[in-house]
């Protein structure tokens, strides 16, 4: 007995793979994987998108998004011309824009166009799978992904549907489809280029392709992304829009 308790311990400590095989993680975790990498708990980023529309022309927006502990997000456009000035607020699953030339805020949705391009607003506002969707995890055809379906606890969720693809080596995401009720494929997207962000490792630029205008797509790519910041209160309050 004791040879053979001796020798299953030093198989272990050698990382024999047979008998040393850590568990895989859950759905449940893997989504909250997401959700930290996507849209961290506190961060002041600098974004551009680059909308490729379907005549062929294209429209870049540059934008500083800030995001409080309490799941806020303020957006504040730079580019284009048309576009500056412009604000975007999402206090829980409200969302507003600010349009300066009116000066008030106008009411959004959540599964509508983000500036005219081919993420939504939820897309870039509202990043919290854990809470939007229940989630499973299904047979994926590269063994070196998992594959993770999700599907909507309420109407208020981006998408009905999404199936997303993470890679098992580092836990980052890789690609993602997004469905209808209906089971109509309207958007997918690929996550490239994973770069370090001040100790958080995520990719940074995301093509999401119109699947039903398929000439259009957009890029979403992010320059920098401070983590931990302290941010009053004060930036996430709907009369502070315009200031």
């Amino acid at each position: 007995m004791f040879r053979y308790t001796a020798a299953l311990a030093l198989l272990l400590s050698l990382g024999f793979p047979s008998l040393a095989l850590a568990a895989d993680p859950t759905p449940q975790e893997l989504l909250k994987r997401y959700d930290e990498v996507m849209s961290p708990r506190t961060f002041d980023g600098l974004m551009v998108m680059i909308a490729h529309r379907q005549d062929d022309t294209t429209r870049t927006y540059k934008f500083r998004a800030l995001k409080s502990e309490d799941d806020k997000i303020r957006t504040w456009f730079f580019e284009p011309a048309a576009a500056k000035g412009q604000e975007m607020l999402r206090v829980e699953d409200n969302m507003w824009v600010y349009m300066p030339n009116l000066k008030r805020a106008l009411r959004l949705a959540s599964r509508e166009s983000f500036q005219g391009g081919d993420f939504n607003n939820g897309d870039v506002l509202r990043v919290n799978y854990v809470a939007d969707y229940n989630v499973k995890l299904s047979p994926s055809e590269d063994d070196k992904l998992w594959l993770l379906d999700l599907t909507a606890k309420s109407k208020e969720a981006s998408y009905d549907r999404i199936k997303l693809w993470m890679t098992k080596d580092d836990r980052q995401p890789k690609k993602a489809e997004y469905y209808a009720a209906s089971g109509k494929l309207l958007r997918s997207a690929q996550f490239d280029d994973v770069k370090d962000f001040h100790g958080l490792r995520r990719p940074s630029h995301i093509v999401m392709r119109n699947e039903l205008a398929t000439k259009r797509f957009s890029e979403m790519n992010t320059l920098d992304m401070k983590l931990n910041i302290d941010i009053p209160a004060q930036k996430f309050v709907l009369d502070d829009l315009g200031r």
